[in-house]
């Protein structure tokens, strides 16, 4: 999805996410991620590091019911995405309740 200024945003919705299954499905039709992608924290990383184009913002929606369903994938998927922020310019994480 584009905002203004040419910014892409993906929209992960806690509420629809059972499991990391899931996850990978949501990302992969909203950044459009082609079928080599391993489906793996590893190669989110990769792909989120040096095949997503930015701008981008990732928007994390009833994060506390994702918190509750992911269990210990939770805390690594969010750091991931912050740590993917912290290293490109273009990426922003904002994490909703």
């Amino acid at each position: 999805m584009r905002t203004g200024a040419g910014r892409r945003r993906c929209v992960l919705e806690g509420g629809r996410l059972l499991s990391m299954d899931d996850v990978y499905d949501a990302l992969t039709d909203q950044l459009r991620l082609g079928p080599e992608f391993g489906r793996n924290l590893d190669a989110l990383w990769d792909v989120l590091t040096t095949e997503v184009a930015g701008p981008l913002d990732i928007v994390w929606r009833d994060s506390r019911v994702s918190r509750a369903r992911l269990g210990e994938q939770f805390p690594r998927l969010l750091w991931l995405f912050r740590a993917v922020a912290d290293q490109r310019g273009d990426v922003t994480i904002a994490v909703e309740e």
